[in-house]
């Protein structure tokens, strides 16, 4: 693959000479991070958004999870998380020195548990598969988990630690990543964009999160969520050295820890396009996250959210040209992995901008093109 392949670097040498401006529509952690990566490259940039960092980045958890999130049947995707999880460090580093803003970005590891039988049952089927990938992955007995983690319920009948399973705080995240931009002479527009036949000459990226179906007329639909905050009492230590993950009697459920005491629990996957937060799944994620470690019944709660994350019919992001529009480019339908997936999506879109850069065949919007055009003909 030529150019900023997943695995490869940017490509080197060419100017940005002859490139016109660029507008982002979308001022969430991607469309930040290609408005400032664009910006640093020498490109005029202008990013439209009533109120950036206001979607699903505020929400999200911010889970670095390229192991965790490895599933069946989705290798494709598993390979775009572990080449962005792997730029992660070397990212939060530039992004800090440029912004003066730390990250909360923490290196400890994600340990995946199975509370019953049946829990620990499936675990272990789906860690079987991620090490056959090749992922890093080391099963722990009780002993081991316990020493890990002494909060954790005795009752965990299977464990794991994932080292290159990190985390962010996606708000320092936001927060960083608008100073950064401002930084580097992106303009920042505070009103939405309805039309892409308004914005004038240039590139125009599209990183709309779940509203870019509309904009773009892609397969781009909002898959809510709902997340718990909640916070360690006064003087109390936090209860948690690492991330947690794993199911609860069929739920799952993870928790977050913040080195201020917070615990962030989620999420739901539900088929709606609603921000509100239902009694049922504060209940539900409650009583799994408790049932892990018994200790956050004591924790305040101190936030309910809801966010909508761009779905895709493929669970991949769309990352390229928009088919049928020249000088349009879309970055969106991340899904659960927008945070994770930041420094490499927008790494792709600059050298895209640029230098002409190839893209992964995995994630160009034009698949979704050539998937109805076979389906029309076969029904020919």
């Amino acid at each position: 693959m030529n150019g900023a392949g997943v695995d490869g670097a940017a490509v080197d040498g060419a100017a940005v000479n002859g490139v016109g401006p660029v507008t982002v529509i979308g001022g969430g952690p991607i469309g930040l991070a290609i408005a400032w990566r664009c910006a640093a490259a020498g490109l005029a940039v202008t990013l439209h958004d009533p109120q950036p960092g206001s979607g699903a980045g505020a929400v999200a958890a911010g889970m670095l999870s390229p192991v965790a999130e490895a599933y069946f049947g989705e290798e494709e995707l598993t390979g775009l998380l572990v080449a962005s999880a792997a730029r992660w460090p070397a990212f939060a580093a530039e992004l800090t020195a440029a912004s003066g803003i730390d990250l909360g970005h923490r290196g400890e590891g994600t340990l995946v548990v199975g509370l019953t039988r049946d829990d620990a049952a499936a675990a272990r089927r789906l860690w079987t598969y991620q090490r056959q990938l090749g992922l890093a992955l080391t099963p722990l007995d009780a002993a081991a988990l316990r020493a890990a983690e002494p909060s954790l319920t005795p009752r965990i009948g299977a464990g794991a630690l994932l080292p290159d399973d990190h985390q962010v705080d996606p708000r320092r995240l936001v927060t960083a990543l608008r100073e950064a931009a401002v930084r580097a002479g992106v303009r920042l527009v505070p009103s939405a964009v309805t039309d892409l036949d308004t914005i004038g000459a240039g590139t125009t990226v599209v990183a709309a999160g779940w509203a870019s179906g509309a904009l773009t007329g892609l397969p781009v639909r909002p898959v809510k969520g709902e997340i718990l905050r909640l916070r360690a009492p006064a003087g109390a230590a936090p209860a948690l050295r690492h991330v947690i993950r794993g199911q609860a009697d069929g739920e799952p459920v993870y928790l977050v820890p913040r080195a201020d005491g917070e615990v962030v629990v989620g999420a739901t996957v539900e088929e709606h396009a609603d921000t509100r937060v239902s009694a049922g799944a504060v209940l539900r994620l409650l009583r799994a996250a408790t049932a892990l470690v018994p200790e956050l019944a004591e924790y305040d709660l101190v936030e309910t959210a809801a966010g909508l994350r761009p779905g895709t019919p493929d669970n991949r992001p769309l990352i390229g040209e928009l088919p049928g529009r020249p000088g349009v480019l879309v970055a969106t339908g991340h899904y659960r992995h927008g945070i994770v997936l930041t420094p490499l999506t927008a790494e792709l879109i600059r050298d895209r901008i640029t230098v002409g850069a190839t893209l992964p065949d995995s994630v160009t919007p034009g698949r979704f093109a050539a998937s109805q055009t076979r389906k029309a003909q076969s029904w020919t």
